[in-house]
Formats: C-alpha cells, sequence, structure tokens
C-alpha cells in the first residue's frame, strides 16, 4: 500500500469505530432492523454481489459465483476501465458491444472490459441486451469524467478550490481562537456579575472562580466539538477536489453523516416520546410542589393530623416525594430511547444485582432510620445515652443520628446501631415525677441512721434541680464491712442538666456532713481515727504558691 494512502485508510478505520460508537447510541428506532428472514436473505444476496466503483460513484452491481466471487469480478471489471482510462486522453470513448454464449461482451475502444451475464440480468430483473447497454453508458460515462478530472484545467479547478477551502477553515480556526480567548476573558466576570449575592449569602461557599472554571470547561468542551467536524468537513472537502483522493472524501462523509443523519431521525422518530416524557415531568413537578405546599401548612399548623408530630414532616414529605419520583418513573421508562432494548434491561438487572449486594447495611441502615423517626423513643433536644455515649439529639438522618455529648463533642451514630441498642431517654417522660436522680455513700456504723438519712435528705433539699415534691427518700443499698451505703434518691425534671445536678448534689451532701462533724468512709479503711477526718477552718480563697516558687528556684 503506497504511503500516501495509509494516513486515509488509519482515518477511515478510526472514523469507522466512532460511527459504530455512535450507532450504537443512537436511539432504538434508528436502529431498527426488518424481519430476521428479510435480513438474512439480504445478507445472503450482499455476499453473491459486489458494485463496481470508479473515483468514488458506483456504476452497477455484479453478480458472483463461487468459482468467481463477486468482489473479485468487481475488481477486475474497475481495473480494465482504469486501464482504458488512462490508455487515451481522448475526449470521446467508442463502446461496442458483443454476443456470445456466455453473455453479451461491453468492449471499449476495442477492448474487452466487462460481461453481462444471465445471472446479471435475473438480479436486476432486466432484458439482458437492455442491462448491457445500460451497463456500456455507465462505463462509457465514466471514462470521459475520469478523463476529464485528470486534465490540467480539472487540476487547476481543484487546486483553486482547495485553497478556497484553505481559506475559509483558516478564518473558521481564526474565529474559533478568538471565541476561546473570549471566553476565557468574560466568564469569569460574568459569573462574579451575577454570583455576587450568592457568594455573599453562602460565604463564599460557592465560589465564582470555581463556577467559572465549570462554564470555561463546558463551552470550551462545545468548541472543540465544533473544530473536530469543522476539521472533518474540511479534510474531506479537500479530498473531493482532486479525483485521486475522492474515493476517500467519500469514505470520510459516509462515516460521519450517515450516523449523525440516523441519529437526527431518531430524535425527530421520538419526538411524541419527548412529549410525552415533558409531560410526566410537568405533572410529578407539580404535585412534588403541592406535596411541598401541604407539608408546609401542616407545620404552621393550619391542618391538624392528631398525634403527627411536627419532626416527622420533612422525613415524611422526602418519603413520600420518593414515591411520587418513582411512580413517576415507572410511566417514564416505556419512553425513554432505548428502554426495550436488551442492553438497558442488561443494565437494569446489572445495576439491581450490585445494589442487592453491596448496599445491605445501607438500607438496613435507611430502615432503621425510618424506624427511628416514627417510632417517637427519640426525638431532636432529647438527651439520651447510647452504651457509653451521652448527648443531646441534634438532627436524626436517614443513615445515621448526631449527637452532642455533654462535653460539646458531634458523636455520630449509625441508626442501624441505634436499633439494635438499649437507649436511655433523660428528656422523656413517664409520669409526672420525672427522673430519679441518686447517688450513694458509705457512713460507719457508729453514726445514728436516721441522721445519716436527715442529712442526705437536707443535702438534696438544698440542691436546685432536685423536686421538694414528692421529697427525696433515702435507701440502704448494703451493709458493708466497715459501712452502711445509703442512696439518696430525688426527683428531678431537668434532664438535660443531670451532671451539674449530681455535681451540686455530691458538694451538698460533704458540706452538710461537714456541718454535723460527721465522716464519709474512705476507700480503704484501717482503724478509726481520734477524730473525724473531716475539715475544721473554713477555706480562705487564696492558693499556696510556695511550693511552685521554690521549684522554680
Amino acid at each position: 500500500m503506497p504511503n500516501s494512502i495509509k494516513p486515509f485508510v488509519l482515518l477511515s478505520n478510526f472514523l469507522t469505530l466512532i460511527a459504530l460508537v455512535l450507532w450504537l447510541c443512537a436511539p432504538v428506532s434508528a436502529q431498527e432492523t426488518p424481519v430476521e428472514t428479510d435480513e438474512a436473505e439480504a445478507t445472503e444476496l450482499n455476499d453473491f454481489m459486489a458494485p463496481v466503483i470508479i473515483d468514488g460513484e458506483i456504476l452497477f452491481q455484479l453478480r458472483g459465483s463461487s468459482a468467481l466471487p463477486a468482489s473479485e469480478r468487481a475488481e477486475g471489471v474497475q481495473q480494465k476501465i482504469i486501464e482504458v482510462a488512462e490508455a487515451s486522453d481522448a475526449a470521446t470513448v467508442n463502446i461496442t458491444y458483443d454476443e456470445t454464449e456466455l453473455g453479451i461482451w461491453i468492449l471499449v475502444d476495442g477492448v474487452n472490459v466487462s460481461i453481462v451475464t444471465d445471472a446479471d440480468s435475473d438480479l436486476d430483473q432486466m432484458e439482458l441486451s437492455v442491462l448491457s447497454i445500460l451497463h456500456g453508458n455507465a462505463i462509457k460515462e465514466s471514462i470521459e469524467a475520469y478523463r476529464a478530472n485528470r486534465t490540467e484545467k480539472a487540476r487547476v479547478s481543484g487546486a483553486i478550490e482547495a485553497i478556497g477551502w484553505t481559506i475559509g477553515f483558516a478564518l473558521f480556526v481564526v474565529a474559533i481562537l478568538w471565541l476561546h480567548r473570549r471566553i476565557k476573558r468574560r466568564t469569569l466576570r460574568s459569573v462574579r456579575r451575577y454570583l455576587k449575592d450568592v457568594e455573599t449569602a453562602t460565604a463564599e461557599t460557592v465560589q465564582a472562580e470555581a463556577m467559572a472554571a465549570l462554564i470555561r470547561y463546558g463551552l470550551n468542551f462545545v468548541l472543540l466539538a465544533i473544530f473536530f467536524f469543522g476539521f472533518y468537513y474540511y479534510l474531506s472537502f479537500i479530498l473531493l477536489a482532486f479525483a485521486e483522493t475522492r474515493y476517500f472524501a467519500q469514505l470520510l462523509l459516509t462515516y460521519l453523516t450517515e450516523p449523525v443523519l440516523q441519529i437526527v431521525k431518531g430524535i425527530i422518530s421520538y419526538v411524541p416520546n419527548l412529549i410525552m416524557l415533558a409531560l410526566i415531568t410537568w405533572v410529578t413537578f407539580y404535585i412534588i410542589r403541592g406535596l411541598r405546599v401541604f407539608f408546609d401548612t401542616v407545620e404552621a399548623g393550619t391542618f391538624d393530623l392528631g398525634d403527627f408530630e411536627k419532626h416527622w414532616i420533612n422525613p415524611t414529605f422526602n418519603i413520600t416525594r420518593v414515591v411520587v419520583i418513582l411512580i413517576a418513573l415507572v410511566f417514564a421508562v416505556p419512553y425513554i430511547p432505548g428502554s426495550d432494548s436488551a442492553a438497558f434491561q442488561g443494565l437494569t438487572i446489572l445495576v439491581g444485582a450490585m445494589l442487592s449486594l453491596g448496599a445491605n447495611s445501607v438500607v438496613s441502615n435507611m430502615l432503621a432510620g425510618l424506624f427511628v423517626i416514627y417510632r417517637r423513643s427519640t426525638s431532636i433536644g432529647d438527651r439520651i445515652q447510647i452504651g457509653d455515649h451521652i448527648g443531646d439529639v441534634v438532627q436524626i438522618k436517614l443513615m445515621e443520628t448526631h449527637l452532642k455529648s455533654i462535653k460539646n463533642e458531634l458523636i455520630s451514630i449509625p441508626n442501624a446501631q441505634l436499633m439494635n441498642s438499649d437507649v436511655v431517654n433523660f428528656s422523656k417522660k413517664t409520669d409526672g415525677n420525672g427522673l430519679l436522680l441518686h447517688t450513694t455513700v458509705g457512713i460507719g456504723y457508729e453514726e445514728q441512721p436516721e441522721k445519716v438519712e436527715a442529712m442526705l435528705v437536707e443535702a438534696a433539699n438544698r440542691t436546685k434541680g432536685i423536686k421538694a415534691k414528692p421529697e427525696p427518700f433515702v435507701l440502704w443499698t448494703a451493709l458493708a464491712d466497715y459501712a452502711i451505703n445509703y442512696q439518696i434518691n430525688g426527683y428531678t425534671t431537668r434532664g438535660s442538666i443531670i451532671p451539674k445536678i449530681k455535681s451540686d448534689l455530691h458538694r451538698n451532701i460533704v458540706a452538710v456532713f461537714n456541718e454535723n462533724n460527721v465522716q464519709i468512709m474512705t476507700p480503704s479503711y484501717m482503724a478509726d481515727p481520734q477524730e473525724p477526718k473531716i475539715p475544721t477552718d473554713e477555706w480562705d480563697g487564696h492558693l499556696s504558691h510556695e511550693s511552685h516558687e521554690e521549684a522554680e528556684k
């Protein structure tokens, strides 16, 4: 193969691949084929027939046989026509016919070029004599055109045409570059002007530079596509200007134009389906808007839905919206291009299998999230304990629940864990008394139990947050080796500040016991001291710094 032809072959192969991809992406109606039997017959017929092509123009079809395939027969006729055309520069061609037992020979300037057989006559369903005359006229016109296209005048005209197309393409490239530079300069300026208020409202979360970069990328991609099509057709028209390359030009035009036309025809044929899809989208959009208005009125209190809680409104709206969208998709799928194809069905099955195999934990968390939202055991603002975590519920999502701990830490707990764990809710009221807060102290056997109980009740009464009614009470939890374990119990309705209440209760217990010279047992007991281990002097409010100053010296 000549080196000058190799680039065109490579380019044609590349464009064939592009055409194949475009054909696969085209709508189903553009890819529909006749009945399988007709397709099989057409394939069998194509195996026994081939076109005779001169300078990219198809002259006629020839029938082949097992001994002489149609492609070899057509190629032989093409070579003979070209040999006769190049053998002379005459403007006229002499066509004669010679009838033989095999068929009618077509002679050009006395040279046998082609023979028309009964099989060719049956193929075209035409009488042998008439078909031979038609073949002869086609050969004559092709030779005359072949010689005319290779004259000096034709080559000069082709060169002028190529120069014209080149100048036009150069102007096209200049316009593309000018648009590219203009897009680069104007995009950021325009985006900043229109997104200035958005940047301020979102505290620069939406940045104009990022939006401008995305818009520039999209516009540059469109320019690149336009440049590709422009270069493709420029190359095709340049090749059309010369007879030697006209065949490759027609291949290029065929590989790109036909798929594009098929796609355009497919889109036009799908206009009714697109109208139906637009109608389904419009109805779905307005149904969702109506649901939003309804739930807003419920949140505002216009509609009373009984025991329907306010924190259920947004999750219920989101679930209803998803259901409406799924129903709309069921109605819309039959109108989507390619929905009835095997590829679409296979892709749907693949996606379903991937979701079923890889989304078990996701689905379990989502279902658990729905149970958490609607079972009323936990609400936003409640203080709860899950395992070792204690905090206030700040957000209940479909997948996880967020807690703010008493140390102001944000804790994310998967809803599946929330469903499978014991949850202690300090904010929900089981009755009118509230939560029962308690703590235990160990006091020696030598102290009067009635006095100890009275001191513990007094400490509870001094503690803010512990209710006076019902009154605090004391339980004996254990008779230890060296002490009686007394448990003071008091009711509180402030579950969110239990750590602070318990801390104040401990402080008040120590203060009351110190005031009454009663010692709280230490963890390790050896013997009774001569005097109770309680502080006798009040703190003057100052700390000693002597040890620190000596360490510095």
